[in-house]
């Protein structure tokens, strides 16, 4: 891929920690427990536990991504 492949694609160069802070400062834990109903959202969250389930679980962040995405569309 060349850099003009990379220059739309929102996600190039973000890290799912990255997103996850986000995420977290926007709309914290229990919003996005409402939001996306995982539970590494709802029981004793951290990034670190979020993180964890997350890079094992591609469907949740699948959804996680498109919420970031949705996120900062709308700045």
């Amino acid at each position: 891929m060349n850099n003009d492949e990379h220059k739309n694609n929102p996600m190039h160069g973000v890290k799912l920690v990255q997103v996850l802070e986000e995420l977290e400062a926007h709309y914290g834990w229990d919003e996005l427990d409402k939001r996306i109903r995982i539970n590494c959202f709802n029981t004793n969250p951290s990034i670190k536990s979020c993180l964890k389930f997350l890079r094992k679980t591609p469907w949740a962040r699948v959804k996680v991504e498109a919420l970031y995405l949705e996120m900062i569309k709308d700045r």
